[in-house]
């Protein structure tokens, strides 16, 4: 959300309010100074002046008041700063309680999916009561079929939080395979973390045992890993003031943990972050954007709802760009289903559509590329997929 315009006028704000201060501080200082003034005059005037001599010193003082016209100066700042302060609230509800309902679109969603995504998001952050209800509540039993792989994860994630590995191993025991084809290493992380959990108690031959047991079949790949372990025995009982004791640190386990979870995600076919926060956070990221446009837009609600592509770039943050986006460089549209990136022989890459402009629709007929000599034909060109 762009704070710009909001910061500028905060930042009026409170230049029109140290205005007004500064100006008061002034007009007390003159006041401050006239009475004073008139009090030194009428303190250093003999006894035998009259009430009078000291009536004609508070005219005078009352007159020279009015002449500086105090209340004017003050009314002016005030103003300003009042009109200010009246400006800052309306911006603010503008920029944070805006009517998101102006970039909404009519769009006909499959309430089945809707309510299924909504049950795996519960289940998915360990809601599994709030879930439940759900489930029950919406009448979609079957998205309740989620909830058990997400149970088993949670129970593995808070049995290494009070540092018990047991059911972390046996779940990587029983897919190992499948952990191995996707190239994951977290079942000799989980029997390393182990390994150094039996050297912290002191036992070297226990240590040593468990090593040839369950370390020793991934020494082809990770020998480097294994030798820094193995000199740790030099050191059971005493790992801590050890040139090794970092492995001792509570981090491993929190980036074991986490990596537990997302290979657990994985093997299930799920991501690891939840689609509907990750759409949400975007969505979010996006609608001020949204907003603006439907700002200009605000006599074209019709021309709004058809829309297949939007006019304006809708920039987000790294964190939201899963793959590669294409914009072919003739004619600066983005990459679609229906507009794909194409290869041409020559190696360049341009969007359908400026090839079919190009060939003039005609599948056989040579065109030159726009960025070499060479001349291709449409019918040549490959679609690629990012």
């Amino acid at each position: 959300m762009e704070l710009g315009s909001i910061k500028d006028a905060f930042e009026h704000v409170t230049k029109k309010q140290k205005l007004s201060s500064s100006k008061s501080q002034e007009v007390i200082e003159q006041i401050g100074q006239g009475i004073e003034h008139a009090l030194s005059r009428i303190q250093s005037a003999p006894d035998a002046v009259s009430p009078s001599d000291h009536k004609l010193v508070l005219s005078e003082l009352n007159a020279k008041l009015k002449e500086i016209a105090l209340l004017n100066q003050l009314e002016g700042t005030q103003k300003e700063l009042n009109l200010a302060l009246s400006k800052y609230p309306k911006l603010l509800e503008r920029t944070f309680n805006p009517d998101i309902s102006k970039a909404y679109r009519n769009v006909d969603f499959d309430v089945h999916t809707v309510n299924q995504i909504i049950a795996s998001h519960f289940y998915r952050e360990g809601q599994f009561d709030i879930g439940d209800c759900f489930v029950n509540e919406s009448n979609e039993p079957e998205a309740s079929d989620i909830k058990s792989p997400f149970l088993e994860m949670f129970q593995i994630l808070e049995a290494m939080k009070s540092g018990n590995l047991e059911p972390a191993l046996n779940w990587a025991t029983k897919n190992h395979e499948q952990l191995i084809q996707k190239g994951s290493d977290i079942e000799m992380k989980l029997h390393s973390l182990k390994f150094v959990e039996i050297l912290r108690s002191g036992s070297r031959d226990e240590a040593l045992k468990y090593a040839r047991t369950f370390l020793a079949p991934f020494s082809a790949k990770h020998l480097p890993e294994l030798q820094k372990l193995m000199a740790c025995i030099l050191w059971a009982g005493k790992l801590d003031s050890s040139p090794y004791s970092e492995l001792l640190s509570s981090i491993h386990w929190d980036k074991l943990s986490e990596e537990l979870a997302r290979q657990f995600c994985n093997l299930m076919g799920q991501s690891y972050e939840s689609p509907l926060s990750v759409a949400i956070a975007a969505g979010v990221q996006g609608l001020p954007t949204l907003l603006k446009l439907m700002t200009v837009m605000a006599g074209k609600k019709q021309e709004w709802q058809s829309m297949t592509q939007l006019p304006v770039p809708v920039d987000l943050g790294q964190e939201f760009q899963f793959h590669s986006v294409f914009v072919c460089p003739v004619s600066r549209d983005q990459a679609s289903e229906d507009n794909p990136p194409m290869l041409l022989s020559c190696g360049h890459v341009l969007c359908k559509h400026s090839i079919t402009k190009l060939s003039k629709n005609n599948s056989t007929r040579p065109f030159k590329c726009p960025y070499c000599p060479s001349e291709v034909e449409a019918g040549q060109c490959k679609r690629l997929y990012f």
